[in-house]
């Protein structure tokens, strides 16, 4: 006996047929849209195509002709369409959808539910088996889905004609209006009459500049409108003539009586008004102007100014739609001007300066803050009162202009008092062209005795050519180009003299140190001294690593030498360090006393001082450091052979020169290593011996000869160059190919008797052998630090490094570590007191350094 349960009877055939009823409906739904959509989509496409150009009024732009031969086209497509629709229009049946669906499912459930059993219909157990296979596939059938309807028509449209027209007709949909459709009924014969009457359509398009976007008034109602100031309105009338007429009050112009009525009106808002169609189905706006702010501009304060005399003055500015452009212009301030010495005169008269400000690129241009920066230091208006104006423009061409603010145009400050000078004969000499001759006569008077203000010869050379120069073209009158050129050398002359071009790292740290004394003592921003205060950590730096190259090659001898000269102190660069910054941190707390003091305890110990910081290895200097004595040693002798090459000049020019003046000036050059001694080829004897006292031509042969030397042993080094393929290499290469060019002109020039400009090409290779120095030196860095780890003598190097003054031990932020002979015990705070009376016993001896007494006490101030 077979029992049936609840459940089984729900998945009975009976009730799996029932179960996909919905699921059908819905699937044959599908099929008749597929059917629809691949029978009827040209004469759809065509639909959308004729309401987007009509609701776009392109018929209204176009002659009657083309617009009856369109309607003859359009027609004929739809007749096209119409026969294309009924050759592929079929009418799905219900057994498609059916079996679509029964496809979709597993094992085609519906077609084994529709069945019925073939043979064994009177045996029990077959019989069970085909109800027991009839309710598995009515349990299938009812988890039947309806199968979407495929509307893809890419292979019947292969152009996508049908997307061109929903595209066009979505267009119209934002753009166009609805209304104008009716339009189309004017167009018939007979249309006239069935029209309801004229019709008109209009525009109100606001300047571009105001973002707003394009109003049409066809489809706005009547009422209020608010309009920015300069909205064009367009209106057109179509119809019988006269029918509409156009009145408004926005235009400020009245329209002459007696005129016939414009099919087309244009006029542009410029206040508020109204405007009226008058007529069949006409409208009145009330128009509100909204009036076009002018732009504004401020300065937002004092100008800043950095070290080598950049300005950055801050602005603000805005507008209601965005400034457009703006400009600075900068103007003598005559009446506040000191007119004293070279400013005596009236000056030549000179444009205002016009200074584009600068506006943002990207973002929101109504409300922003900019700096306007420029360096005027070349300006003839520099460190001289002036006024400057600030102007804005807007798209409306509306301008916003700022009260002349009075300042002194900020120029680079110049410490040196002979680069002073200098510049303050530029000044003069760009005031006016009269002052040429008062200018020569300062300038020689301040250059009388060059052995005592000039640091170089070639300098002195320099300003004494200018000097004749300035003297030759004031006879006939200076040009402007003229003009121009002399304030440039002189500029670069100053330049010169304010920065040097010392080759010895202990000059140029001396020299740093001197001009950061000098703008102290003159008041100098912050922004100076900061720049001023790196200028000397660099040559600081330079000293250490030439002292490290000097220790390299002395050895204990050097250790000897300087335990004879005297009680020295062990400094390590992070010591050196903190007390330049420790000078930096009065200087900006505004205590220059106790910061002079500081830089001159930091000179003296710099003097005596002893480096503890580790070499690379023992065994000698590397390639580098070898290249770099060898640059070193042609930079010197360069600078002997130029030095001799002027004192050659300058006894053609003054033969009857006593000895007690070239004396007087070789003992005004700094003492160096490089005066130790007649090595070969230095000038060991007096200037006179060998600088054409004998015969004509002798004395610039021999220099000619030792300049040829030069340039060959210039060559070697150049192929001896380390840092081959890496920029830095490549860069010192490029210099010294500079500097061996300007060997070989200097050598020519020499050869030919002409010492003039043989200086200059001199002057032009020492240049060139500091930049490959520099790049040289910049090469070797990157290379010590990519061969610090892993090294033989790493750990010496360390110790060394970490090293304070008293030879104790750091650890990584200074403070002791824990290895050594003062390493802390278990009597940590016992140790630390004794230590602390030590210092104390040595800071109270009068008899210690007054160096490494103040050093002492700064440690116990800090611990």
């Amino acid at each position: 006996m077979t029992f049936f349960t609840a459940k089984d009877d729900d998945h009975s055939p009976e009730q799996g047929l029932k179960s996909i009823r919905w699921p059908l409906r819905l699937t044959w739904a599908g099929i008749w849209a597929e059917v629809l959509v691949q029978a009827f989509w040209p004469l759809i496409a065509l639909v959308l195509a004729v309401l987007a150009v009509l609701m776009l009024g392109l018929h209204d732009s176009v002659p009657m002709s083309v617009v009856t031969g369109a309607v003859v086209a359009v027609t004929l497509a739809a007749v096209g369409a119409l026969v294309y629709a009924l050759r592929h229009l079929r009418i799905p049946r219900r057994i498609e959808a059916l079996t679509r669906l029964d496809a979709s499912l597993p094992g085609r459930p519906i077609q084994a539910l529709m069945d019925v059993q073939a043979i064994g219909t009177g045996d029990d157990a077959s019989a069970a088996v085909w109800q027991a296979h009839q309710r598995r596939m009515a349990a299938r059938a009812a988890a039947a889905q309806a199968v979407p309807a495929d509307l893809r028509m890419a292979r019947r449209d292969p152009f996508a004609l049908r997307y061109v027209a929903l595209l066009a007709f979505v267009t119209a949909l934002v753009f166009g209006s609805v209304l104008r459709i009716g339009s189309v009924a004017g167009l018939t014969a007979g249309g006239g009459a069935l029209a309801s009457g004229p019709v008109w359509e209009g525009w109100a398009e606001p300047p571009r500049y105001t973002g707003k976007p394009t109003l049409y008034l066809s489809d706005l109602a009547e009422g209020p409108l608010n309009l920015p100031a300069g909205t064009l309105i367009t209106l057109r009338m179509y119809g019988e003539v006269g029918a509409l007429s156009v009145s408004e009050t926005v235009s400020g112009q009245s329209q002459p009586e007696g005129d016939t009525p414009a099919i087309v009106r244009d006029f542009k808002v410029s206040q508020s008004g109204q405007i009226a169609i008058d007529g069949p189905n006409g409208r009145t706006w009330d128009v509100t102007m909204l009036p076009d702010a002018k732009p504004q501009v401020e300065i937002a304060g004092p100008p800043e100014v950095t070290a080598l005399g950049e300005m950055q003055l801050p602005f603000v500015a805005r507008d209601d739609y965005g400034v457009e452009a703006g400009e600075a212009r900068i103007d003598l301030d005559l009446a506040a001007v000191d007119r004293r010495y070279g400013l005596a005169i009236d000056p030549d008269p000179r444009a205002e300066m016009i200074v584009p400000l600068s506006l943002p690129i990207a973002g929101d241009r109504r409300d922003f803050e900019e700096n306007l920066i420029d360096d005027f230091s070349k300006h003839p208006w520099a460190n001289l009162p002036v006024t400057v104006t600030l102007s804005v423009l807007d798209a409306s061409e509306q301008q916003a202009t700022t009260p002349p603010t009075q300042m002194t145009l900020p120029g680079r400050r110049f410490f040196d008092p002979l680069a002073a000078a200098v510049i303050e004969q530029r000044r003069d000499l760009l005031w006016a062209k009269g002052n040429a001759d008062t200018l020569a006569q300062v300038l020689r008077a301040v250059s009388y005795r060059p052995e005592d203000v000039f640091r170089s010869d070639t300098a002195a050379l320099r300003l004494r050519r200018l000097i004749e120069r300035i003297e030759i073209r004031a006879r006939y009158g200076l040009s402007d180009e003229v003009q121009t050129e002399i304030a440039d050398d002189l500029w670069d002359l100053a330049i010169e003299l304010e920065e040097g071009v010392l080759a010895d790292a202990l000059d140029r740290m001396r020299r740093a140190q001197e001009r950061l004394q000098e703008a102290m003592k003159n008041g100098a921003s912050d922004a100076e001294i900061a720049e001023l205060m790196e200028e000397l950590r660099r040559a600081t730096d330079d000293y250490m690593r030439q002292l490290q190259r000097q220790q390299a090659q002395e050895g204990e001898n050097g250790d000897q030498q300087q335990g004879q000269q005297g009680e020295t102190m062990q400094m390590t660069q992070d010591d050196l360090q903190r007390m330049m910054d420790r000078i930096q941190e009065l200087m900006e707390q505004g205590r220059m006393a106790e910061a002079e003091q500081a830089l001159r305890e930091l000179q003296e110990m710099m003097e005596n001082m002893r480096v503890t910081q580790g070499q690379p290895g023992e065994g000698g200097q590397s390639e580098g450091e070898q290249a770099m004595e060898g640059l070193a040693d042609s930079l010197r002798e360069q600078q002997e052979l130029s030095d001799q090459a002027f004192r050659d000049l300058q006894d053609r020019f003054n033969p009857n020169a006593d000895d007690g003046q070239q004396q007087g000036q070789d003992q005004g050059q700094q003492p160096g290593p490089q005066q130790e001694g007649n090595q070969p080829g230095q000038p060991g004897q007096q200037p006179g011996q060998n600088n054409g006292q004998g015969e004509p031509g002798q004395g610039q042969g021999s220099i000619a000869d030792r300049q040829q030397a030069l340039r060959d042993e210039l060559r070697r080094q150049e192929g001896r160059l380390p840092g081959s393929g890496t920029p830095e290499g490549d860069a010192a290469r490029d210099a010294l190919d500079r500097a061996g060019r300007a060997m070989d002109g200097a050598e020519e020039a020499l050869r030919r008797d002409d010492l003039a400009e043989a200086i200059d090409n001199q002057s032009q290779a020492m240049e060139a052998l500091r930049e490959g120095m520099r790049a040289l030196g910049e090469a070797m860095e990157q290379d010590q630090q990519a061969s610090e780890p892993g090294q033989g003598t790493a750990q010496g190097n360390r110790r060394a490094e970490n090293t304070d003054p008293l030879g104790r031990e750091q650890g990584a932020n200074g403070a002791q570590g824990s290895e050594g002979d003062l390493a802390l015990d278990n009597d940590a705070y016992g140790r630390a007191r004794e230590l602390l009376d030590e210092i104390r016993r040595r800071s109270g001896e009068a008899t210690r350094p007054e160096v490494e007494r103040d050093y002492l006490r700064r440690l116990l101030d800090r611990f």
